[in-house]
């Protein structure tokens, strides 16, 4: 990681919904890790998915870190319905603006890559 990546602006406790976390994991497993998507409703941010951290950037800023979704709480889990507890990292001072449709926007797209 990074010295950018070590020193965000903030970090806040965060749920991701169970279907969204699952769908991501599950294209690690079927399409590689790490594994970079483009989101289609925000123009220039990319998700950049891992198996540690889900990294958000932006690519028209040569990969800008915008947020990170990290620290995921999973061991122990045996509900796969039940949301994950995670850390919302925020890197950038506008993130805030994204930081809930973004997640949306992923799970939307990851669910036509599947469809194509």
């Amino acid at each position: 990681m990074d010295d950018t990546l070590s020193h965000p602006l903030r970090i806040y406790p965060k749920q991701i919904d169970a279907f969204c976390y699952n769908r991501g994991r599950l294209a690690l497993l079927r399409l590689g890790c790490p594994l970079r998507v483009p989101l289609q409703q925000h123009r220039g941010l990319e998700v950049i998915l891992d198996k540690a951290e889900w990294l958000c950037v932006d690519s028209t800023a040569g990969d800008q870190p915008v947020m990170a979704w990290r620290k995921f709480k999973i061991r122990g889990r045996n509900n796969l319905h039940q949301p994950i507890a995670c850390e919302l990292w925020v890197y950038h001072s506008c993130a805030g603006l994204v930081m809930g449709s973004a997640l949306d926007d992923l799970e939307k797209t990851l669910e036509k890559m599947w469809l194509v």
